[in-house]
């Protein structure tokens, strides 16, 4: 064995790093990609349209079963009322079905067991919510582990501590002038995987690039769908280990530097004085 490349939990990322310490032989290199608690801040400079199509995108593309996926959406309170009713409009038009049929937008979670979980945390959330919308399922999802997108508002108290791996969206308002608290919050949760920044104002922007703790940023675009093997993909803290699939220095994390160094005076001389004009 002489290294472990790894995508999945947190939790399982961690218990892989632990067995490797603890096995005989040489240390070896382990790469993590694993998940994390998303997020994207959106200002008042966004544009209400374009935001509300990227969260939706980013959330419940592939029923939120993405390491990138959206799971907490930062919205300024200037703001909030026109991308709440975007999004309650958009969720309700959203078909969920089977991915064979091409109008359904969202199709089923992995298991049985991802559902029930999925099911029992949106009851508990329920009564939390300041704001709650979501799509519907139609008669065909009773035969399968379909779970209906939704979107939750909620005071910063109950935003969830943990990566929560489904099509559930978590929104949280900000004053104009909490943009580097908010900034701290997410750092605060020790993920650091996406983030994506809605904003027209380059300060705010730039802001952002120079303080968040995050692998792949994504500006005015929703944050999911990297290319493997060509996009730089990857995180850091408890998101992974820093090396990115696709980027310039993956293949270092699996060298071993050599260094040679040798007395030349024992020759009777250092030649390479020797020849200097």
């Amino acid at each position: 064995l002489a290294g472990v490349v790894f995508t999945g939990s947190t939790a399982t990322a961690q218990h892989i790093n632990q067995t490797l310490a603890a096995r005989q032989g040489a240390i070896i290199p382990l790469i993590a990609e694993t998940g994390g608690l998303n997020a994207m801040i959106a200002d008042s400079s966004a544009l209400p349209e374009q935001l509300a199509h990227d969260v939706m995108v980013s959330a419940f593309n592939s029923a939120g079963q993405r390491c990138s996926a959206l799971r907490i959406l930062w919205l300024q309170q200037d703001i909030a009322p026109a991308v709440l009713e975007r999004l309650k409009g958009m969720l309700a038009t959203w078909h969920i079905g089977h991915s064979q049929h091409l109008q359904s937008d969202v199709s089923s979670v992995i298991n049985a067991h991802s559902q029930q979980h999925l099911h029992y945390y949106c009851q508990q959330l329920q009564p939390q919510a300041l704001w709650h919308a979501h799509a519907t399922l139609s008669a065909e999802c009773s035969k399968g582990y379909y779970v209906a997108p939704q979107a939750f508002l909620l005071k910063r108290a109950n935003l969830p501590q943990h990566e929560v791996f489904g099509p559930i969206l978590h929104i949280v308002t900000w004053q104009h002038h909490e943009l580097h608290e908010v900034i701290q919050h997410i750092n605060q949760t020790g993920y650091g995987l996406t983030l994506g920044v809605h904003s027209r104002i380059e300060s705010h922007i730039k802001h952002i690039q120079q303080q968040a703790q995050v692998g792949n940023l994504y500006i005015n675009r929703n944050q999911i769908g990297a290319q493997v093997a060509c996009q730089p993909f990857g995180g850091e803290g408890l998101s992974g280990t820093g090396f990115k699939a696709g980027g310039q220095h993956y293949l270092l994390r699996f060298c071993t530097e050599r260094v040679s160094t040798q007395n030349l005076t024992v020759l009777g001389a250092n030649t390479e004085l020797l020849f200097l004009d």
